[in-house]
């Protein structure tokens, strides 16, 4: 293996982290969350009886952005979804923490129809979402 791949291996194991959220805290920040949304399994399993203001959560991370069927998105997130962007952790807290801000700075612009904005915990909430889909 070259040195230069092994530095990039390790290089990307110690940045990974850095994104890492607490599963459990997350559990307990999506309570606030609950009122808008819900977490529903494919199979119809209700995970989290929440809102249907929002999107189902249910499989976020790893899907593609603005692609829950028949959900009314606004036109901003819908032209982040259209540039192809899909969901991970790291995306997942940024959004959270200021839904206009990550519109306007990922392809599409205008104000969010997510108006709240959770200031700390982001990463924790993304990292429970991972894990309830798995």
């Amino acid at each position: 293996m070259n040195t230069r791949l092994i530095a990039l291996a390790a290089a990307l194991a110690i940045a990974g982290p850095a994104f890492a959220g607490d599963a459990a805290k997350g559990e307990s920040e999506f309570k606030k969350c609950k009122a808008c949304h819900s977490i529903i399994a494919d199979d119809g399993t209700e995970i989290v009886k929440g809102g249907k203001t929002g999107p189902n959560l249910y499989g976020v991370v790893g899907r593609a952005v603005a692609s829950v069927p028949d959900f009314k998105y606004g036109d901003g997130i819908l032209a982040v979804g259209a540039a192809g962007t899909v969901w991970d952790e790291a995306l997942l807290a940024e959004y959270v923490a200021d839904p206009t801000a990550f519109v306007d700075t990922h392809g599409g612009s205008g104000k969010s129809k997510m108006t709240f904005k959770l200031a700390k915990g982001g990463e924790d909430v993304a990292a429970y979402l991972a894990s309830v889909a798995k």
